[in-house]
């Protein structure tokens, strides 16, 4: 028996091949910062020490578990708009703006770099407004409103931990 190949007509969601095509690549840029964001809170769950270990093991986890879950959030748009999502290490490495921390700092330290981390998320977030605003991607801007609210709601804890 041959299989029938059926032909979808090309995508129309009412946003362009190339505007969602950009969007697409923006949203991976955020994926991949989330992703680098996801991995550095869990190694410091896993690696912090000192007095505040109790609040900030169980405070990271409760970071890690939000970020887990937003990844999906952000690759499920990235396929809604008709494009892969990235998944690899190599690609997330290409992709992010933020770098890897190499051994295991001190928790104040830990404290610093998840702060810049949540700082480069949001800002990585935020640079795809102008062009999810002009083509009326309304469930892409409701992604990037959560997402930067709560990296800003997130940095600022962390900051006010080392103030």
């Amino acid at each position: 028996m041959k299989k029938e190949s059926v032909v979808l007509p090309e995508m129309d969601i009412g946003i362009s091949a190339a505007d969602r095509k950009k969007i697409a690549d923006g949203l991976s840029a955020l994926l991949a910062d989330s992703y680098t964001l996801y991995l550095m809170t869990h190694n410091f769950h896993w690696n912090v020490t000192g007095p505040q270990f109790n609040s900030l093991h169980n405070m990271f986890m409760d970071q890690y578990t939000e970020q887990w879950t937003a990844l999906d959030v952000i690759a499920e748009r990235i396929r809604a708009l008709g494009f892969p999502a990235p998944g690899t290490y190599k690609e997330f490495v290409r992709l992010s703006s933020i770098e890897e921390v190499e051994g295991v700092p001190c928790a104040s330290e830990m404290l610093k770099h998840l702060v810049l981390a949540q700082e480069a998320t949001a800002r990585t977030a935020r640079k795809l407004f102008d062009l999810v605003d002009a083509v009326n991607d309304q469930p892409t801007a409701d992604v990037l409103t959560q997402r930067i609210d709560i990296h800003e709601k997130t940095a600022w804890m962390l900051r006010s931990m080392l103030s």
